[in-house]
């Protein structure tokens, strides 16, 4: 098993890339080569998905992948009237973009041997909408889309589609969204029904599972991981 995961510097992409090495060959992507050098995987490519994306491209062909994980992401908190067009293009590129044009590219290896997972990191913003956050909201929920269509084209070769959708999570993103937000962090706790955050592993061992065969029957599915937010007040 051949595995890439995208915007592994830290976060959640880093804690997805650990705990897929005891099942597979894992590759990692992001911006910071420092931090990609320190992942302790197979090999790393430094790549920017808001700019050109040809040389990433390129490595998934090389590398064989047949596991991606598409977890990079960009979060901006702003009334839709203030953002400029540079702000809106380099969202959807690196949320929407960016990850439809890698499985582009990771699915001829897929198809040919009959096997491949594709699991898309998206939001519950993307599920349920995010007010100030309307292009993060939309390059997510096109993610789901995304997954469901290629979930059908993709089934007769074995390879499953799915869309992972955390909450609040604790990491580093996470929190500097609400630090930009105009809710504190113990108001935005007060609207989860579990009262806590999700942690980075939980979202790496949900991943971990959708690439075993246990869960080969699970594609097409957008699963919301998010303590019980999307569930209603």
């Amino acid at each position: 098993m051949n595995i890439l995961v995208t915007g592994a510097s830290k976060g959640i992409g880093n804690a997805i890339a650990r705990e897929l090495q005891n099942v597979g060959e894992v590759y990692v992507t992001g911006r910071n080569e420092h931090a990609l050098a320190a992942c302790n995987a197979k090999g790393f490519c430094v790549c920017d998905l808001s700019k050109d994306i040809n040389n990433l491209a390129k490595f998934i062909a090389d590398k064989n992948i047949d596991v991606l994980v598409n977890n990079a992401g960009e979060y901006i908190y702003a009334a839709l009237e203030t953002m400029n067009i540079a702000d809106i293009q380099r969202l959807y590129q690196t949320n929407l973009i960016a990850p439809a044009y890698l499985i582009s590219k990771a699915i001829p290896y897929m198809k040919d041997q009959r096997w491949g997972r594709i699991i898309n990191i998206g939001s519950i913003s993307g599920v349920m909408g995010e007010a100030y956050a309307s292009i993060y909201s939309s390059s997510k929920a096109g993610l789901t889309g995304l997954t469901k269509a290629l979930a059908l084209e993709l089934a007769e070769f074995n390879i499953t589609v799915n869309t992972i959708n955390p909450g609040w999570v604790e990491t580093e993103l996470g929190m500097n969204s609400i630090e930009e937000s105009e809710f504190s962090q113990q108001e935005i706790m007060d609207t989860i029904p579990q009262k806590r955050f999700v942690k980075p592993e939980e979202v790496a061992k949900l991943c971990k599972y959708l690439i075993s065969e246990d869960a080969k029957g699970i594609t097409g599915q957008s699963i919301n991981l998010c303590a019980g937010l999307s569930v209603g007040i």
